[in-house]
């Protein structure tokens, strides 16, 4: 592979042995490698068994705005260069898109290495459909914040990938039931690979009583979509059946008129009259 391209590469989410030979070949022999932890990226080259004899450049989310241009000024000069991240694909919640749009915009090739990720690997042992899947990344900090995502995607069908961290999984959990339900299937993927690996299957809410004892390492939360509901009529019998078998699905009275309100096309108020006025 000659010079002028940015590379990609996938890195090992728990086993080491899951790097590839391209990885450890590529690591040897570019003239640059970025990497999200320097320290990190010497104990994987040791753990492989390689020497980088490249440049060492940290890029992380604390200075990737400022070092992108310099990583693009080595590709233009005729150097290979690197991208690492601590585990899994660079870009996936991870550094790297600013470089890579930064290559794009300028004309040169980018190209990867793949390997493990955290997202495919939680979808496959999910147990949950993943013909159709959407990955949502870490979900907001503040309580408020993450309602409001979450109310965007109360419909959403496909299956969703959450990142968490494990102090706040169990608020994650209880925020995903509170928006979704609890009727829906999830699975909380914790040390995926790792020795300690653990996939927990269930609804939300118990889910998140587990969660209350504690969780350590990292988290990958799987949902299942929404499932397909037909459109309710606007009179007032259909409003208020609709809302009784909500209710009757387990859903709060409060959700119940949301959701109805939404399938038929009024606002809330409306289905709110129907019910407690009419």
């Amino acid at each position: 592979m000659i010079g002028r391209v940015l590379i990609l590469a996938a890195t090992p989410i728990g086993r080491v042995e899951d790097a590839s030979p391209r990885l450890a070949e590529l690591l040897g022999s570019c003239e640059v490698v970025a990497a999200e932890d320097t320290r990190r990226l010497h104990r994987l080259a040791r753990d492989l068994g390689v020497v980088v004899s490249g440049r060492i450049v940290s890029y992380f989310e604390g200075n990737e705005v400022g070092r992108t241009p310099q990583l693009l000024e080595a590709l233009q000069a005729g150097e290979r260069v690197l991208l690492v991240t601590d585990a899994g694909m660079p870009s996936v919640s991870d550094p790297g898109y600013r470089l890579v749009a930064a290559a794009v915009d300028a004309g040169l090739e980018v190209t990867a290495v793949p390997g493990p990720s955290a997202v495919l690997t939680a979808l496959a042992v999910s147990g949950l459909p993943v013909d159709r899947f959407c990955f949502e990344g870490f979900l907001p900090r503040k309580a408020g914040e993450r309602a409001r995502r979450l109310a965007d995607l109360a419909a959403e069908r496909r299956t969703m990938v959450f990142f968490e961290a494990p102090h706040r999984t169990e608020a994650a959990l209880r925020a995903l039931a509170e928006a979704f339900g609890d009727e829906r299937p999830a699975a909380v993927c914790r040390e995926l690979t790792k020795t300690h690996e653990e996939v927990r299957r269930g609804g939300r809410a118990a889910l998140a009583d587990w969660a209350a004892e504690g969780v350590r390492g990292e988290v990958t939360l799987v949902v299942a979509g929404a499932a397909a509901t037909a459109a309710v009529s606007r009179d007032e019998a259909s409003l208020r059946a609709a809302v009784a078998a909500h209710e009757d699905a387990g859903m709060t009275r409060k959700d119940a008129l949301a959701e109805v309100a939404r399938l038929a096309g009024v606002p809330k108020r409306d289905v709110y009259q129907v019910v407690h006025v009419s």
